[in-house]
């Protein structure tokens, strides 16, 4: 879904975005909402109102992933790379491990 899918998506399913609206954090900048709302609505035919949050949740922690470079398990990680597939986030910050900052001070 690009970016101008997800403009016709929310045209069609104003009610389903109006309610995805009301998930924004208020500190999440526009950019990271809008990948993030992406995220949401890619998959939120696979998560109904009992597990609306799981998905949120699941949201979170790959926006938290992204943009901010929090690590979590392998097989979370897996899962929500596997619901985020296509998304593109522009400029997107590249986190460096402190494994792979010591190795490279090390080759020096």
């Amino acid at each position: 879904m690009s970016a101008l899918d997800v403009d016709e998506f929310i045209q069609q399913n104003r009610g389903l975005a109006d309610q995805v609206e009301t998930f924004r954090g208020y500190w999440e900048s526009e950019k990271h909402w809008q990948a993030r709302r992406e995220f949401i609505l890619r998959n939120i035919s696979d998560f109904q109102l009992p597990q609306q949050d799981r998905l949120l949740s699941l949201s979170m922690v790959w926006a938290n992933n992204v943009f901010l470079g929090c690590r979590y398990s392998t097989e979370l990680l897996d899962k929500v790379k596997d619901m985020a597939e296509g998304i593109e986030v522009e400029d997107a910050p590249v986190f460096k491990t402190r494994d792979e900052i010591m190795k490279k001070q090390q080759g020096r």
